[in-house]
This record gives C-alpha cells, structure tokens and sequence, in this order.
C-alpha cells in the first residue's frame, strides 16, 4: 500500500496524541442534546402556586433528591410559569440583545428548569454564547485565580512562587497537597506569600472537606471551592453527599467570614458510572441550580479535571462554554475551568481559552499553574509559568484584561525573597523545622523543586501536625512576623482577618483591590517598585517597632462592581492606568534601537561625482537607495554596505565586466531602484539595492514590477550571496544561459525582523528628495 508522507508527518502531531471518541448516550459520552434528556416542563400544584408538583417530565412522586432540592430551593416560582411559557429561542435571543439588561435575563433564568436552561443555550453558537458570557457576568471586573504547588511541598518554594503569582495579578491562589498531612504549613506557606506580593489576595487549601473547615478557622485560608456538586443522585451518594449537606457545609464556611464556591463541570458523572444516560451539560445544568439553590456565591466549572473527557467528544469545547454562560445566567461567580491539562497541541488549548478569555468570566482560570507542570499537584497545568510571557502578549494583542500584569525581573526576585525570609521567621519563631539561608537563596532563584535542597519531610509532617491540633493560629503568625521585622506583611494579614469579620467579600464573585488605586491597578505594586534597593532587597522596611500599617482593601462583587454591560461603549473597558500596566512588556523595546546599530559613520570610499548618464554597453550599473552608505551603514543582517558593494563589484569583474554605481534620490523602492538602474546602464542590465539589503536584477524593457531575479529576503543574504548577484548581473549582460541565485527562505525571519524592516525603510525613505541620479566614485581594490 502506498503512504502518504504528509499524512505520516500529520499522524506524529500532537494534535494526534489526544483521544476521540464517538457519541455514546446510554454511557453518558454525549456532551449535550441527548437522546435520554428530558424535555422541559413544569407543572405547579393547584393555587396558590407554591409547590413543583412536575419538573422536566417527572411527576414529584418520582422526584430524585436532586429534584426535590431543585424544585423547593432553586426555582423562583414567582417568574417560573412566565419562564416556562416564553420560547427558549426567545430568551436565547434576549442573551445577545444588548437592549435587554442581563437583570431580566436572570430574572427568568432563575424560573427556569434544568431541562429549560439547555434548551436555551442549545440554539446559541459559540460566539452567541461569548456575547452572552460578557453580558451576564456578575463582576464587572475579570480576574484569574493561580494553582501553587510543589512536588517536595518545600515551604520556602511555596511562600516565593505564592508572592510572585500575586505580582503578577492574580486574585486567588489556590494549594493542595501531596501528603493530606502536610496541609496546614502549605496553607500557611501561601498565606503568608500572597501577602507578600500583594496584600489583598485571597488563597484556599484544596483538601478534604472537614480539614478545609478547620484550616479556615485557624485563619490559614480565605476561600474554599472544593465542595463538589453532582448532577446524579448516585453520584452524591459515592461522594457521601446530598445538596442539603453541602448547603450545611456552606454555612458553615460562610459563619466563620470565609468565601465559597462549589465546583461541578460536564463528564464527572460518564467517570463515576452514575450518569443515568444524559448528557454532559443537562447534568451539569443540575448541578449549577443545587449550587445557585444551597446559596453558594458562585461555581468553579469548566470540566476542571474532567476536561478531557468532553474533549473527546464532538462539540465538547462547546458544552464547557455553554455551562460557564448558564451558571453566569444564574447570578454566580464563574471560575471557568482552563486549569487542567486539557490538550497536548498548544493550538487547541489556546483556542479553547479564547472562549473565557474573550468574553471575560470572573476568574479565567480555575487555576493557572504559576509553577511548572511537572510541579502542579492538580494533575498539570493547562498553562504553565513558562507560559506567562506568552498570556501576557494576548493581553496585550487583544487589549483584554486577563488578570495578569507583566513584571520585571527585579521585582519578582524581591518579593520572592522577603516571602522567603517572611516563612523562614515564622518558621522559626512558631517552633517548625528550620529553614536554612540555603534554601531562601535558593527559594529566590527556583524554577521548580528541582532546584530546592531535600528536607527532612518527617519533621515537617509533625509539626504540620502539631500545629493543626494546638492552639496557634493566623494570630501567632502575625505576631510572629511583627516581631521579625515583617510588619507589611503582619499588616496584610491582620487586614485579611478583619475582612473576615466584615463578611463584605462573601458577596459573590468578591476579590480584594487597593481603595487608594484605580480599579485597573494593582495593591503593592508601585511600593514594590519603587522599594527594590540596589542589593535587589525591599528597601527601607519598616522595623518591629513601627505602628502596624493599616492596609486599605477594597472590595469588588456582583454588589459593588456589578457588570453594566449593554453594547459597545458600557461594561469593563481596558484603559488608562490598567492598560499602561498591561502593554508595559519588560521586553517591548523604543523603536528607535532597532536601527541604531545600523547608522554608522558615512563610507569615506564613497563620493558623488555628478549627475548620473547612460553608460557603455560593458557594464552593469548598480543604483543603491537614497540612504546607502550615509544615513544607514549597514544591511539588515549587520553586512557593511562598504563590503556590500565589493562583493557586487567583485562579482562582476570575474564576469569580465565593469561595473558603475549610482544613488538615486527619488525613490526608495527595491523595484524602482533596479528599473533605474537598467534604464541607466548600458548593457540594460541593472541591479537595484536597497540600503537594508534587498537587492533585484532588472533588465531594460521589463515593466517595473517585473525583473529577472529578485531576492526580497535581505536578511538570508550573505556577502558570498551579493557576489553571486552580480556574477549573474554580468551574465546577464553577456547574453549568457544563467541560473538563479540560490537563497535560503527563512518564513520566521519576516516575525523576527518585521519591526527593524519597516524603521529601517521609513529611515531611508526619509531621505528621498527631489534630486536626480548621482554618480558615486566606489574606490576600492578589485580581487578578481
């Protein structure tokens, strides 16, 4: 059998790695649309209307235990029979209608029914869903959320990389654990990072649910998402679970000033064998009205782990959206998934994130991972740290706000650095296992575990231990860090633990800014700016001894920054002082040096002689750019025009020529120059040589756009190149048989060079004057 060689080279794409899968309905690998879904309905019991007796097909006698918390504790049945009756296609359309506030969208959202929820975003494509998105988004202003982890859970590594995710902007940090033990120092070690970078920043241990609670009272966590919801009820069962209890926990969490979320996404079912043989999204429509309904702020979804799953399926990328616009429909928070490792090919994962990133959620990402896969306990980051430099160019390509903000190096080792030395402190002062100046130098510098030096993990896990069931919380921490000298980030904290009983940001989708910034900035960036000292230090810290800062956090939610989108004009706009923090790249360089190392002192070889005339019939005439050999000094690839020029003259004496060289003033153009210089030469074979290094051979009679041969990629161009150029020029003239200069095409030359190219044009263009042809004197010694 015959193979295709591009079809072998296509099968070794990562693309080709991923698993696809057709539809299987009866075991739960159909994203959407179903055959087993049922159809929406609703029948309410006899007046006064306050009782589901029917929901989605089902009478109440056969009503799950999803059903009935659905029915009693989700449905707003005041709008329920108005929601019901209106066409799904309608409401549908009324997502995109910019004159339709998203208040009257979920308005009857919340009177609608799972089944009903599905049937209205199924008539709605991928960029209607967007639309959608960006409209009923509770917070106005988007954020993201990190995942910081490590492999050999090394405190020092997690307090640094912790402050530097809050550098760059993120609003949540999220820890889990290797060894469940290990806990209460992980949660402790981030709390105290975050606050190092930004003080603001809210941070959660993913763990067990019981351990989660007692973290939170002891002050080591702000927020918690890992309550899980099911869209079955044999699911909650394996899970140990029902919607009431996971209301209970709720409260629990929300009593004691901390933040939730619960966390659901289309496929946990198909994985857990209890998918009833529905569909992805109509279960994960389930799941979102037991969140809405037990009172939780908001719904981390988006797949998150199960990603794959959907991913396999037809229309699956789709489905994740879709659940993201329904909870958005519902009035929660949105963390949107992109967390887990969702793809291996760069294309496809980057395409699926446009479909959070574009519209905006509240938090585009679950979890970026702020340090390296192999480092990422959640099971591997969809993006990564090594990918910062890249989610901070799509920020600034698109002028969307994407949660981050870049940083220069000096700040990251700063910050990175006090963290260190902020857990080192406590460490000591709370009686753990010692941290060595090793392991902060160390901890400053690291990309990963790697470079961290072992611990002893025996010791570490009792004290883990101890602190968990002692007396110690957020308290002796603070005091810990007053006493070493860290009185910001004692401030930062102390502020946190004040928040908690203010219980402002339990309102939903709450994240933490600076009341003395605009909403674009960022809390503790200009102190950190302006405070690395010379040593790459934080400069002039205060001492044990001065008044504990009071930090003032301001609170965006649904209820304070509430999203006013309605069309072009309205909703969060990237501007001003955020949008200066965004395109502030610390690679974007000035314009203007790219060219300087390509303006040189003028050729002292190089003079003109007078007007040029039509020359002999033996001779190629060589017609440079208005900007050669004075203005600009060198190619684009740093040859010197003076060495240039010999290889060409070169060239055409070991043809037996002579050739003659003249500027003109009256163009820049590659083609016009070579039409010039046919037009001048006696031979009528001219080449034409822009001051960058494009270079043509034109011969008389030819239309202008037309030439014999023309080399355009100036940067492949060697000097051996330009001596074969005018080799062939001579040829030319002779009437010789001529074959084509061979050159290297480089396609990633024009993405690397494409700015220098386009100044280094404007520069010689700058000189084009209305000034005839010169004769330029070239004195230079033949090697022939």
């Amino acid at each position: 059998m015959t193979h295709s060689k591009r079809f072998a080279l296509l099968a070794e794409r990562d693309i080709n790695k991923e698993t696809f899968v057709e539809a299987w309905p009866d075991a739960g690998l159909i994203v959407a649309d179903g055959p087993n879904d049922p159809q929406p309905s609703l029948t309410l019991e006899s007046p006064p209307h306050t009782r589901v007796i029917e929901m989605d097909g089902k009478p109440r006698a056969q009503f799950d235990a999803l059903d009935t918390f659905i029915a009693d504790h989700f449905l707003d049945l005041s709008v329920a029979e108005e929601a019901m009756a209106m066409p799904s296609l309608h409401i549908a359309r009324m997502l995109v209608d910019i004159n339709v506030p998203a208040r009257e969208v979920r308005r009857l959202a919340l009177g609608c029914t799972p089944a009903k929820l599905c049937e209205i975003v199924r008539h709605m494509s991928v960029l209607e869903m967007m639309m959608g998105l960006a409209k009923m988004r509770v917070r106005k202003t988007p954020a993201n959320q990190a995942h910081v982890t490590n492999r050999r859970e090394n405190p020092a590594l997690l307090a640094a990389d912790a402050a530097e995710a809050a550098l760059r902007g993120f609003a949540e940090i999220e820890t889990t654990v290797g060894i469940a033990r290990m806990a209460p120092l992980n949660a402790l070690c981030v709390l105290i990072g975050s606050q190092t970078g930004r003080g603001g920043v809210l941070t959660q241990c993913a763990i067990e649910e019981s351990m989660g609670l007692r973290l939170a009272m002891k002050g080591l966590t702000s927020y918690a998402e890992t309550l899980s919801v099911y869209g079955t009820e044999r699911s909650f069962v394996d899970g140990d679970d029902t919607p009431w209890s996971k209301a209970f926990l709720a409260s629990a969490y929300a009593s004691r000033g901390v933040k939730i979320r619960f966390t659901s996404g289309t496929g946990s079912e198909a994985l857990m064998g209890s998918s009833e043989g529905k569909s992805m999204l109509y279960l994960e429509a389930r799941c979102l009205c037991v969140a809405r309904g037990a009172g939780s702020q908001g719904v981390q979804n988006g797949s998150i782990s199960c990603i794959a799953l959907p991913e396999s399926l037809p229309g699956g990328v789709r489905a994740v959206l879709a659940e993201n616009l329904i909870a958005a429909m519902l009035g929660l928070e949105v963390a949107s998934g992109n967390d887990a490792l969702a793809s291996h090919s760069a294309i496809r994962k980057s395409a699926k994130l446009m479909l959070q990133f574009i519209p905006g959620t509240d938090f585009i990402f679950s979890g970026y991972s702020a340090v390296p896969r192999r480092d990422n306990m959640f099971g591997g980051g969809n993006f990564d740290a090594e990918d910062f430099d890249d989610y901070n160019v799509l920020q600034r390509d698109m002028q969307i706000d994407g949660g981050l903000r870049p940083v220069r190096e000096v700040e990251a080792l700063a910050v990175r650095r006090e963290a260190a030395r902020a857990v080192q402190a406590v460490y000591a002062e709370l009686g753990f296992p010692e941290i060595c100046d090793e392991e902060v130098e160390a901890a400053v510098v690291a990309h990963g575990s790697d470079d961290m030096p072992p611990r002893d993990i025996v010791a570490d896990l009792a004290a883990a231990d101890r602190f968990l069931e002692g007396t110690q919380d957020v308290r002796d921490v603070i005091a810990a860090l007053r006493r070493r000298g860290f009185v910001r980030i004692a401030a930062n904290l102390a502020e946190m633990l004040r928040q908690r009983t203010l219980g402002d940001y339990l309102q939903p989708a709450a994240i933490f800014v600076s009341n003395h910034e605009a909403r674009e900035a960022h809390e503790g960036v200009k102190e950190i700016e302006v405070a690395v000292g010379t040593n790459g230090e934080l400069a002039h810290p205060p001492t044990p001894d001065s008044p504990l800062p009071i930090p003032s956090f301001r609170v965006l939610s649904a209820l304070t920054d509430p999203n006013d989108y309605a069309g072009p004009g309205t909703g969060y706009r990237v501007q001003g002082a955020r949008w200066q923090e965004i395109i502030a790249l610390p690679q974007a360089r000035s314009p203007r040096d790219f060219i300087a190392d390509r303006v040189g002192a003028p050729l002292q070889n190089l003079h003109e002689i007078g007007p040029a005339r039509p020359g002999r019939f033996n001779e190629v005439i060589v017609c440079v750019g208005p900007a050669f050999g004075t203005a600009l000094t060198k190619t684009i690839n740093g040859l010197d025009h003076e060495d240039v020029l010999k290889a060409i003259f070169t060239g055409v004496a070991k043809e037996g020529m002579v050739a003659r060289l003249i500027k003109a003033y009256h163009t820049s153009d590659c083609a016009q120059l070579g039409f010039t210089a046919s037009s001048y030469s006696g031979s009528g074979i001219g080449i034409g040589l822009q001051s960058r290094g494009t270079a043509v051979i034109h011969k008389r009679g030819m239309p202008r756009l037309h030439n014999l041969e023309l080399f355009s990629f100036s940067p492949s161009l060697t000097l051996e190149t330009f001596e074969q150029i005018g080799r062939n020029a001579a040829k030319y003239a002779k009437g010789e048989v001529v074959k084509p200069v061979p050159v290297t095409v480089d396609n990633w030359a024009r993405l690397r060079l494409i700015v220098k190219t386009a100044l280094l044009h404007r520069r010689e263009t700058e000189e084009v004057c209305d000034k005839p042809p010169q004769e330029l004197f070239f004195d230079w010694e033949p090697d022939v």
